[in-house]
C-alpha cells in the first residue's frame, strides 16, 4: 500500500525542523527549544519511519548523529565513531530495554549494568600518545568533529600527561565537558555586568566556551570534565565498564564518583530514583541516567543500530524545560512594595508539575528577554524553584504580540509606582497602607524562620487584613480566640491553638526578631550578624550608618536601609507594641568579637543536614564572619558534610580539605 502524501509531507516537515534545530544547537550554540521538545520531534519521526520503512533515507536525522562541524576549526576524523544513545522515558521503557538485551543474548538471569548520571554537557574525545595529550575533538556528526585541543588544554581537570606505571602508547578517552551550576551563574552574572550576551543553560555555556578561537577566553570559563568511554586504544585496558572506570582513575582521568555497577532492572530503577532525588543537590546539571551493559564482550555481541549501541540507554528525567504561550503579564506586589511581572501561561507540565505562572523577575529582565503577551516561551522549573521564563522562541513570534508596560499605579492600592535611579525594581509607594504589602509583611513575620507562628497561614492572614483586624505585626498579639473563631475555616479549637502558637512565638531570639521585621535586604545572615555585633536591639535602633557598616558583610546600602527603618516613627511604634505585647529573647552572651570568629575562613556545604536547613547553616557561618562558597578548592577551609554528599566530598579529600560532619560543625559554631 502506497504511503499517502500527507504522511510524506509530515515526515519531511519533521526532518526539516530537526535539521534546523540541530544547526542551532550544534553549530550556532543558540538553541530555541528545550531538549524535551527536540526529543518529542525525534520520537515522532522515528515512529513514522518505523511504520513506513519505505520513507527511510540515509540523510534522515534518525540515521545519523548531530550536525556537520562548523567552519573555522580543523576537521578531525574519529577512528572509532562517537555515537549517541537511545532514550528511555519511564520505568516501562527501561524494563523493555533490559528485556531486549537479555533476549538478544539468550540470557535468562540478571545482567550487570554500569550506571552513571547523564551529564548535560558536550561530548569530547581526547587522544593521548605515549601518555601525552596530542588532540581533543568534539563529537560533531559522530564520524568527524572539530579540533579544540587549544581550548581543552586550558581545562584544569584535563591531564596534559597521563600518570601511572602502565600507560598505553595510544589511548582515546571519551567524556563530557560541562560547566557546574555555580560557575554558570557566575559566568552569566559577569556577562550581564559587562553587557555581553548571557547563556541559556550550562550546556550552551560549555559548548560556546569550547568553541572560542582564543584559548585565553576559554581559560576564563569554569569548565570541567568527566570521562566515561574508550575510543581507540593500543592495548586492552579492561574487560568491563567498571574496570575501565578504575583504569581511568589510575591514569589520572577524572570519572564521576556517583557511577557504579548495578545488577538487574530493579537495581537500575533504584539507581535512577536515587540520582533523581539527588539531582538538585548535585553541583552540575544532569538530564537522566545512562545504563550500559557492563561486560565488553557482551557489548560486542549486541552491536549497534544506525544511530546508537544496543547495549546502552539513556533513562531521561522529566523535563525541567518546556514551551508554552504567554496569555498575559500581571504585576504582583511584594512585602517591600516591589512590583514583580508574572507571566500567566497556557498550562504545561514541567518536571511532573502543572505550571501556569512564571516569574519575569523585574522590568529590566523582561525587556532583556523581550517577552511579549502572546509569545511562545521556554520556561524552566528546577526542584522547588519558582518557574521562570528562560527565553522567547522568536522564530515563532506572531504579528499581534503585545509589549508589556510598567503600570503607573499600584494594582492593589492605586498608589504611585516609583522606580529609583540605578534600581531594577519598581515599588509601590503605599507602604503599610497597601494591603498587598501588609499581607506579605505579616506572612514574613509569621514564617518559620522568623517568629515561627504555627497555623498562621496565607489564607488566614488575608482574612485578618481584609476584615481590618490586623494592620501590623503587633496587632497579631491582640487577637483572641473568640475573634479568630469567627473567621472562615476556623473553629474554637483551632482558634485556641493559634493563640497558643502566638504566645509561644513571643519567646524568640534577637536574630529571628530582626529578620521578622522585614527590613529591606536584611536576611537571616545579616540579622544574625547585627545581633552578634551589637548584642541587643536598642544599640541597633540607635546606630548611625557608619556604625552599622562596621558589622561584617553590612555595606552602605544595607546600613542605609537599617538606619532608615528605625528612623521611621511608625516602625518604632510597631516595635514598641511588640515588646509591650511580651515579645522577648534571651540575652546574647557572646561578645562582639564572636562576629569575626570565623573571619578569613571559607566553608562549602554538601549533603542534607539533619538538625538545620542549609540556609540556617549558611547564616550561622556568615554571622560569625565566615564565607560560604559553592565549590571546593585548595583555599576552602572546611567542607561541612551532611547525608548523601555529592562529588564535593571526593574533591575535598583529594585536596586535603578538612571535612566536618554535622556534629563537628555544630560543636565549632557553638564554641563561639
Amino acid at each position: 500500500m502506497a504511503t499517502s502524501s500527507n504522511i510524506r509531507n509530515k515526515v519531511q516537515s519533521l526532518r526539516d525542523a530537526l535539521n534546523q534545530h540541530n544547526y542551532r544547537y550544534y553549530v550556532l550554540d543558540d538553541p530555541d527549544i528545550p531538549d524535551a521538545e527536540y526529543d518529542r520531534l525525534m520520537r515522532e519521526l522515528e515512529e513514522l519511519e518505523k511504520a513506513h520503512p519505505d520513507l527511510v533515507v540515509p540523510e534522515s536525522p534518525t540515521q545519523r548523529v548531530g550536525a556537520e562541524p562548523v567552519k573555522g576549526f580543523r576537521e578531525v576524523k574519529h577512528s572509532v565513531p562517537m555515537l549517541s544513545l537511545a532514550n528511555a522515558f519511564g520505568a516501562d521503557e527501561l524494563s523493555d530495554f533490559d528485556k531486549r538485551v537479555r533476549e538478544r543474548l539468550s540470557f535468562s538471569g540478571q545482567l550487570d549494568y554500569f550506571a552513571e548520571p547523564k551529564l548535560d554537557g558536550l561530548a569530547i574525545s581526547l587522544r593521548y600518545e605515549k601518555g601525552t595529550l596530542v588532540q581533543a575533538a568534539t563529537r560533531g556528526d559522530g564520524s568527524r568533529g572539530e579540533d579544540v585541543t587549544h581550548n581543552v588544554r586550558t581545562i584544569s581537570s584535563v591531564p596534559l600527561k597521563l600518570q601511572g606505571s602502565r600507560v598505553p602508547d595510544l589511548l582515546e578517552a571519551r567524556g563530557e565537558v560541562f560547566m557546574d551550576k555555580a560557575g554558570f551563574k557566575a559566568l552569566n552574572n559577569s556577562m550581564s555586568e559587562s553587557g555581553g550576551k548571557q547563556f541559556m543553560n550550562p550546556r550552551n555555556a560549555a559548548a560556546g566556551s569550547l568553541r572560542q578561537l582564543d584559548p585565553r577566553l576559554t581559560a576564563e570559563r569554569p569548565l570541567a570534565i568527566y570521562f566515561y568511554a574508550l575510543g581507540e586504544c593500543s592495548e586492552s585496558l579492561a574487560k568491563t565498564q567498571e574496570e575501565l572506570n578504575k583504569a581511568f582513575r589510575t591514569l589520572g582521568l577524572r570519572v564521576n564518583p556517583a557511577a557504579r555497577r548495578v545488577t538487574g532492572v530493579s537495581e537500575c530503577s533504584a539507581f535512577y530514583d536515587e540520582i533523581a532525588e539527588r539531582r538538585e543537590s548535585l553541583a552540575y546539571e544532569i538530564d537522566g541516567v545512562v545504563f550500559k551493559v557492563n561486560d565488553f564482550e557482551l557489548q560486542k555481541k549486541l552491536g549497534f543500530v544506525s544511530r546508537a549501541p544496543r547495549w546502552a540507554i539513556a533513562a531521561k528525567f522529566p523535563a525541567h524545560e518546556e514551551m508554552t504561550r504567554v496569555r498575559d503579564v500581571e504585576f504582583q506586589v511584594g512585602r517591600t512594595g516591589a512590583l514583580t511581572p508574572v507571566a500567566r501561561l497556557e498550562p504545561v507540565v514541567v518536571g511532573g508539575v502543572t505550571v501556569s505562572n512564571a516569574t519575569l523577575h523585574n522590568m529590566d529582565e523582561l525587556k532583556r528577554k523581550d517577552v511579549r503577551i502572546g509569545d511562545l516561551v521556554v520556561i524552566r522549573r528546577a526542584g522547588d524553584v519558582i518557574p521562570e521564563v528562560v527565553s522567547v522562541v522568536k522564530t515563532k513570534r506572531r504579528k499581534n504580540v503585545k509589549k508589556v508596560q510598567l503600570p503607573a499605579r499600584c494594582p492593589v492600592c492605586d498608589s504611585e509606582v516609583v522606580r529609583m535611579d540605578g534600581e531594577a525594581v519598581a515599588r509601590c509607594a503605599g507602604g503599610l497602607y497597601c494591603k498587598a504589602q501588609r499581607k506579605q509583611a505579616l506572612k514574613h513575620f509569621a514564617s518559620r524562620r522568623a517568629m515561627d507562628i504555627d497555623g498562621l497561614g496565607e489564607k488566614l492572614i488575608e482574612q485578618l487584613v481584609d476584615r481590618e483586624l490586623v494592620e501590623n505585626p503587633a496587632d497579631l498579639y491582640a487577637l483572641n480566640a473568640e475573634t479568630l473563631a469567627d473567621l472562615d475555616r476556623m473553629a474554637a479549637k483551632s482558634a485556641q491553638n493559634l493563640v497558643a502558637s502566638m504566645d509561644k512565638s513571643k519567646q524568640t531570639t534577637l536574630p529571628r526578631f530582626l529578620f521578622g521585621l522585614g527590613i529591606r535586604e536584611v536576611g537571616e545572615a545579616t540579622a544574625l550578624a547585627l545581633a552578634m555585633h551589637f548584642g541587643d536591639l536598642d544599640p541597633i535602633m540607635q546606630a548611625a550608618t557608619d556604625e552599622l557598616e562596621k558589622v561584617p558583610d553590612v555595606g552602605p546600602v544595607v546600613a542605609r536601609h537599617v538606619h532608615q527603618f528605625f528612623a521611621e516613627q511608625h516602625n518604632l511604634e510597631v516595635v514598641a507594641k511588640l515588646l509591650k505585647a511580651g515579645v522577648t529573647w534571651p540575652e546574647i552572651a557572646k561578645t562582639v568579637s564572636a562576629a569575626t570568629a570565623l573571619q578569613g575562613k571559607s566553608f562549602v556545604l554538601t549533603g542534607a543536614l539533619a538538625n538545620m536547613s542549609r540556609d540556617d547553616a549558611k547564616a550561622a557561618i556568615q554571622g560569625l564572619g565566615g564565607k560560604v562558597t559553592g565549590s571546593v578548592s585548595a583555599k576552602t577551609s572546611y567542607l561541612v558534610c551532611g547525608d548523601k554528599p555529592g562529588s564535593k566530598l571526593e574533591r575535598a579529600r583529594n585536596l586535603g580539605v578538612p571535612v566536618l560532619d554535622e556534629k563537628a560543625f555544630e560543636d565549632l559554631i557553638q564554641r563561639f
